[in-house]
C-alpha cells in the first residue's frame, strides 16, 4: 500500500503533475455525469433486470465504462473504439505494411491511432442498430419512427467518439492511459452503490458469507497483482567488440517475458464466443417446429451460465485464446533475430533457430500459468457464489483484472514522471553525497 501511496503524494506536492492530476479528475466527473444522462424512451428498470441477467451485456457495460446500463447518451462508450483497435491490431499482422508502419516511431503510432479513429466510427453505428434491436426485442424499447431512430444512432456514436476523446486528452494532458482510466472510473463508480444497495438488504445470517466474500475478493486482488507483475528472466550475454584502442560490449540484460502476456483480451474473446450458443438458443426456441426449439432448449441448458457445462468450457476458451493471443503478439524468431543483430546471445544456446526455439519453451511453460489464472479469473463469479451463497454481489474477476492493471499502470506512470522531473536534483544529491575531485577521474592511459 506505501508503494501505491508514495508515488501519489509525491506528484501531488509536484505542480505540474497536480495540474495533470487536476485534469483527470475534471474530465472523470464530466464522464460520470453525462453517464447519467439517459436516452428517453427507455424502460430502465427492464434494462437492468436484462443487464444482471446477461453476462455478455455486463461485460460490455465494464467496458462501457458503466455508461450502457444507464443507457445513456455514452451507452456504447469504448467498445466501439477498443473493438477498433483489436481488429487494428489483428490487421498489423496480416498485413507487412500496417507491420512497417507501427515501427515508424511516433508518425507510425499517430496514423495507426488515426485508422482506430475512422473504424470506430462505422463500428460505433452498427453497435448502435445492435443494441436497439435487443431492446425492442426485449420489450425495453417502443417502435420509434425513423427520424427518431437515426437521433438515437446519431446520439450513441457521437457519445462514443466524446468519450474516445476524454481519453485522448488524459493521455496526452492528464495521467496514464485514459481509455483504461474511464474504464476504471466506470467499475469504481458502481461499487459503491452495489455496495450499499446489498448492505441495505443484508440479513444477520449473510454477514458471514460477506466477510467471506470480502476475504476472497482481498486475495484474488493480490493474486492479480502479483500474476501482472510476474516475469521469468532470460539472460542475453553481449560479445566484446574492439574498435580501435576501445572495448564495448561484454555486459549482460535481461529479456523479461510476462506470465500474463495476453492482459485481459483472450476473456473478452472467450465470452463473446461461449454466449453465442445459448443467444442463439434463445431464438430458436420461439420457432414453432418442435424439433428446432427442442435444440434451442438444449443450447439453452447447455450453455447456461449457471451451469458446470458453460464455465468448463469458458474457461478451455480462455486457455486456447491466452496461447493464441501470445503467439500473435510475441514472436520469438523476430526476437532472437534482434538479439542476434545486436551481437547478442542467451548463455549456453546458439543464436538462431536454437534461441527462438528456446523462448518458446519458455514462454509456453510460463504461458500456461497465465492461461490457468486468466481462466479462474474469468469463471470467478460462478466459483464466488458457490462458496458464498452471495449472488448480489459479485466482483467479476474481468472488473478485479482490470481495476488492479490499471491501478499498477498509473502509478508506474506517475513513478516514471517523477523520476524524470527529479533527475537533476537527484544527480545533484549524489554530486554533494559522493564528490569527486579531478584528480579521481582515469586518465587515459590508465583507462587502456
Amino acid at each position: 500500500m506505501e508503494a501505491i501511496l508514495s508515488p501519489l503524494i509525491r506528484s501531488w506536492q509536484t505542480p505540474e503533475l497536480r495540474r495533470k492530476i487536476l485534469l483527470t479528475a475534471f474530465l472523470f466527473i464530466v464522464f460520470r455525469l453525462f453517464a447519467h444522462i439517459p436516452i428517453p424512451g427507455v424502460d430502465r428498470a427492464k434494462l437492468a433486470l436484462l443487464f444482471s441477467q446477461n453476462q455478455f451485456l455486463g461485460l460490455l457495460d465494464i467496458f462501457s465504462g458503466g455508461t450502457l446500463v444507464n443507457f445513456s447518451v455514452m451507452a456504447l462508450g469504448l467498445n466501439p473504439y477498443i473493438n477498433a483497435s483489436i481488429i487494428l491490431q489483428l490487421l498489423t499482422i496480416v498485413f507487412p505494411s500496417l507491420e512497417e508502419l507501427s515501427k515508424e516511431g511516433e508518425f507510425g503510432r499517430e496514423k495507426i491511432n488515426q485508422y482506430t479513429r475512422l473504424i470506430t466510427i462505422p463500428l460505433a453505428v452498427v453497435q448502435s442498430l445492435g443494441m436497439y434491436a435487443l431492446l425492442k426485442s426485449q420489450g425495453i424499447v417502443g417502435i420509434v419512427d425513423p427520424l427518431s431512430l437515426v437521433t438515437i444512432i446519431l446520439t450513441m456514436t457521437s457519445g462514443t467518439m466524446i468519450v474516445m476523446w476524454f481519453g485522448e486528452l488524459i493521455t496526452e494532458y492528464g495521467i496514464g492511459n485514459g481509455i483504461s482510466l474511464l474504464i476504471f472510473a466506470g467499475i469504481a463508480g458502481r461499487l459503491p452503490v452495489v455496495v450499499s444497495q446489498t448492505i441495505s438488504s443484508a440479513t444477520g445470517e449473510q454477514v458471514t458469507n460477506f466477510l467471506l466474500f470480502g476475504a476472497i475478493g482481498i486475495l484474488v486482488m493480490g493474486a492479480t497483482v502479483f500474476i501482472n507483475e510476474a516475469v521469468r528472466r532470460i539472460p542475453i550475454q553481449y560479445a566484446r567488440r574492439i574498435r580501435g584502442n576501445k572495448m564495448y560490449g561484454g555486459n549482460t540484460s535481461y529479456l523479461p517475458l510476462r506470465v500474463n502476456q495476453a492482459g485481459v483480451i483472450p476473456i473478452i474473446f472467450a465470452v463473446s464466443l461461449v454466449l453465442i450458443p445459448s443467444l442463439l438458443g434463445g431464438y430458436l426456441t420461439q420457432i414453432s417446429v418442435s424439433w428446432v426449439s427442442s435444440l434451442g432448449r438444449g443450447m439453452t441448458a447447455l450453455f447456461n451460465p449457471n451451469g458446470i457445462s458453460y464455465n468448463l468450457i469458458y474457461f478451455i476458451l480462455v486457455i486456447g485464446f491466452t496461447y493464441f493471443y501470445t503467439a500473435i503478439t510475441f514472436n520469438p524468431t523476430k526476437i532472437s533475430q534482434e538479439i542476434q543483430k545486436h551481437g547478442g546471445f542467451i548463455p549456453g544456446i546458439r543464436p538462431g533457430t536454437p534461441t527462438a526455439s528456446y523462448l518458446n519453451y519458455i514462454l509456453t511453460r510460463i504461458t500456461l500459468a497465465g492461461a490457468l489464472f486468466l481462466g479462474i479469473i474469468a469463471i470467478f463469479p460462478s466459483l464466488a457464489k458457490g462458496v458464498t451463497g452471495v449472488s448480489t454481489l459479485l466482483i467479476g474477476g474481468t472488473g478485479v483484472l482490470i481495476v488492479v492493471s490499471v491501478v499498477l499502470e498509473t502509478v508506474k506512470a506517475l513513478e516514471a514522471q517523477l523520476v524524470m522531473r527529479n533527475y537533476d536534483g537527484y544527480t545533484k544529491g549524489l554530486m554533494e553525497k559522493y564528490p569527486i575531485s579531478n584528480d579521481q577521474y582515469p586518465t587515459r592511459k590508465e583507462e587502456f
